[in-house]
This record gives structure tokens, sequence and C-alpha cells, in this order.
């Protein structure tokens, strides 16, 4: 498989780890975030045109996600900016108010998950299955990942809000 290291930390961070939360029907909830193109539920935290990582698509299938189904993650991107060992992920999962999880990850770290690493720079691709449980929790969830350099500069930052059950 062939991964787009620009997308793989907030695929895994924000998709990955909250679609693990999630079971029952589920629903989309708007914000007032841009949508990131393609189909998904992702959602730019801001105007992306501040963001180190030009994303240009991301696909789910099947979208929404399903409890128990492999969800395939397409996705490309282009880092405008060399990102280099010590770039992390804040990652925050929320169910309704309460926080499931609120931590900080090492970028490259992360993508050696996906046979890459760092510097991360240029045009870059990313396919990936992962397998979601068949049991997942109903209600309101949220996520939010956010993604910087060693430096404290903002490659990119994505949420997610989704309603199961």
């Amino acid at each position: 498989m062939k991964f787009t290291v620009a997308l793989l930390p907030l695929l895994f961070a924000s998709v990955t780890t909250s679609i693990s939360l999630f079971s029952g029907s589920q629903m989309i909830l708007a914000d007032d975030g841009h949508d990131v193109p393609g189909k998904n539920p992702l959602r730019f935290c801001q105007n992306e045109d501040k963001y180190s990582l030009t994303i240009n698509y991301v696909d789910l299938s099947p979208n929404p996600p399903l409890p128990g189904k492999t969800l395939t993650i397409k996705a490309s991107g282009n880092f405008t900016a060399e990102v280099v060992e010590g770039a992390y992920i804040n990652l925050s999962v929320k169910y309704g108010l309460i926080t499931l999880l609120r931590q900080q990850a090492d970028l490259c770290e992360q993508m050696k998950n996906v046979d890459e690493e760092c510097p991360l720079d240029g045009e870059k691709t990313l396919t990936k299955d992962v397998e979601l449980p068949a049991r997942i929790p109903p209600g309101h969830y949220s996520v939010l990942a956010d993604v910087y350099t060693k430096d404290n500069k903002q490659v990119t930052c994505l949420t997610a809000v989704v309603q199961f059950g």
C-alpha cells in the first residue's frame, strides 16, 4: 500500500480513534469549519489556507463508517513545507461533554505505522484499511486532531462530529 504521510496522522488520530468508539446508526452534525474535500465527515478547524498541508481529498468507504465493517481510507495531500522529527499531534476525543482521550503523539513515530518516515514533504497519497469493532457505544462524539511542526507551526487541524444510535 502507498500511504500519504500528509494525511495519515490525522486519519489515524481523528478517524480510526474516533470510529473505534462508535456504534449503531449515525448522523454527521454540522459545525462552523470548512469541509475536507472528498467523501468523509472531516472538517478543517479554520480556513485551510493557513495550513502547510493541502489536502486534495479524503475518501472513506463506507461513508459513514459502519461497526463491524472494514473502513478503507484513501487520501491525497501536499506538504508545502517540510515536516521533520519533533512534529506532533494533539488529539482529543469526547463522548458528549466527557473527554475520553486527550494526548500528544509524535507525528514521525505515527508515520512508521504506515511505512513512512520523516521528513515529510511534497505530494503524498495514502490507502489504509481499518477493521472497525462490531460493538460501538451509541452517542455524540467529537474528535479534534491538531498537527504541528517541531517549531510549533500548524501543519493542519481537523475535526469530526458524529452522532451514533
